[in-house]
């Protein structure tokens, strides 16, 4: 394999702290790895990619997606709804009818997006998984990923209970019992589940909603079974008021406290969103290093508040950054999520509340540290090649005087190029053999479907 080289760019964010924040100059990539970085000059036989007029970041993490929700963006009946009447009328309402070439398309369309904007690694937390499906929704985004070159961490949701709305006509989501799910997830772990620090293929256990999707005395058994298969814990925790209030009056305690309970703390486990957490709860997890996916982007379409992400972040917790399901932000666009996150902490807590190097390092090397990948996620010597190389040519970064953080306070840019281990998966703003006209119209005819 020969090396390859990337040259010419404006500067390097690195995704470390302190006076290793940034630096310049050429990077090689020997065998997947980054061998060198600065005074870099190519040598016979290396393949050079230009990066005249760009930056270089780590190849982003998203750590939170729903992948199927990329054909129910904007849906009518739902886009101006707070979480639990979205839930209701967009994923309650729709999901019965998202099959096979549904979520083929809608695993192509977020992949896609995410490779554009510079994401090499995603975590989907899929939760349909219904007994008389006639495929296997979790062989479809394993081989979508592979077809797209991704790092994917598959947490594997599900229910052994369905919530129920007061509204007729809601079809009632998929359950299974408590035991089935703990062996389709093993059986998954068997098969897919790669331990190494920069494993392209995890699975997590991820029931969907603790305190509506399993009984309380199952997230204990549940817990104990992913620690004996080596797999993490992921799902929903805090995302808006009422949910505080539901663990309040159930269960006398507050969402994090309720769960620390059944033994879902740990640097093993993460939770999206968080946006309602006292400074007790951000304690709790902080000291357990139990990591949070932060959804700016999603919770503000949702009215759900902000998430303390800054505040956590300042007392040691562990920050990660993610896009959530498009059918409650429109996209999955990790570069404008990074826009957004760096926007509403400022729009909310004053203009020192967080600097773009903090939003980078949540959706790089926060991201890497919550999914336990450390060889990614920071460009340093000895790490695995994952790189994103942003193009600042468009007229909204001319005039930039500090380019290194145009992607982020510019709120748009293109990637050139994208690579996950040494492997380019973009190439000149482009995903190889991915045509897009094509995906868009197969798209427009599954939505059609759907809305029908």
């Amino acid at each position: 394999m020969n090396d390859i080289v990337i040259t010419g760019a404006h500067g390097i964010l690195t995704g470390l702290t302190g006076p290793a924040e940034r630096t310049s100059g050429a990077i090689r990539i020997h065998h997947g790895r980054i061998a060198e970085i600065g005074a870099v000059a190519p040598k016979p036989g290396d393949r050079v990619l230009d990066a005249t007029g760009c930056v270089i970041y780590p190849g982003l993490v998203s750590t939170h997606h729903h992948l199927f929700q990329s054909v129910l963006k904007g849906v009518k009946a739902g886009i101006d709804l707070s979480l639990e009447g979205w839930l209701r009328t967009v994923p309650y309402s729709h999901w019965h009818l998202l099959d096979e070439e549904a979520l083929s398309v809608g695993a192509t369309i977020g992949f896609a997006e995410l490779l554009l904007s510079g994401t090499t690694t995603v975590a989907d937390h899929h939760y349909l998984f219904a007994e008389d499906y006639r495929f296997d929704p979790a062989s479809v985004i394993f081989e979508m990923a592979e077809r797209m070159g991704v790092r994917l961490v598959l947490a594997r949701g599900g229910a052994t209970r369905a919530r129920s709305f007061d509204i007729p006509g809601t079809q009632p989501m998929p359950t299974e019992s408590l035991d089935a799910m703990i062996r389709r997830v093993q059986d998954l772990a068997s098969r897919h589940h790669d331990p190494a620090p920069d494993a392209l293929r995890r699975i997590a256990f991820a029931p969907t909603t603790p305190p509506w999707s399993v009984a309380p005395d199952e997230l204990d058994v549940i817990a104990e079974a992913a620690r004996s298969m080596g797999v993490p814990l992921h799902s929903h925790l805090s995302e808006t008021r009422h949910y505080v209030d539901f663990c309040l009056e159930v269960h006398g305690k507050r969402p994090v406290h309720w769960v620390a309970d059944h033994g879902w703390t740990g640097p093993d486990v993460w939770f999206a969103h968080l946006v309602h957490m006292d400074e007790g709860e951000m304690r709790v997890l902080a000291e357990t290093g139990t990591g949070m996916a932060h959804c700016p982007q999603s919770n503000c379409r949702l009215g759900s508040g902000v998430a303390p992400a800054d505040l956590f972040d300042r007392m040691g917790g562990r920050v990660s950054l993610a896009v959530d399901g498009a059918a409650s932000n429109e996209s999955c666009d990790m570069l404008s999520e990074m826009h957004t996150a760096w926007q509403v902490h400022r729009a909310a807590k004053g203009a020192d509340a967080v600097r773009v190097e903090d939003v980078v390092r949540w959706a790089t090397a926060g991201g890497a540290t919550v999914l336990g990948l450390p060889a990614i996620g920071t460009l340093e010597v000895g790490k695995a090649a994952d790189i994103a190389v942003f193009d600042l040519s468009q007229p909204r970064h001319a005039g930039l005087h500090d380019p290194l953080i145009g992607p982020v306070v510019s709120g748009v840019a293109t990637a050139r190029h994208v690579l996950v281990g040494g492997k380019p998966v973009v190439e000149n703003g482009a995903i190889p053999g991915l045509d897009l006209a094509a995906l868009s119209a197969h798209a427009a005819r599954v939505v059609t479907r759907l809305a029908a």
